[in-house]
């Protein structure tokens, strides 16, 4: 239990890995789209806003990186 709300573990019910894929697979598209839009958003900033540009540049690549640990979640999910 953390938070008030348990994280389940090993022995996982069916129902509580259907739902984790669920939402992980959720998570992953609307993050993707959010990236995509960030993307554009950097992309149209004109030059004189290059730190801007640079800072979303920074925090995509942060989001990515997150993203990629939820895909390898997904992955172990899928797999058991």
């Amino acid at each position: 239990m953390h938070d008030g709300h348990s994280h389940g573990g090993h022995g996982q019910p069916a129902a509580g890995r259907d739902e984790a894929v669920a939402l992980l697979t959720y998570m992953l598209s609307h993050n993707r789209h959010h990236a995509d839009e960030l993307h554009d958003a950097a992309h149209a900033l004109p030059e004189s806003d290059a730190a801007a540009r640079e800072a979303l540049h920074e925090a995509l690549a942060l989001l990515n990186q997150s993203n990629d640990r939820l895909e390898a979640a997904l992955g172990l999910l899928r797999e058991e």
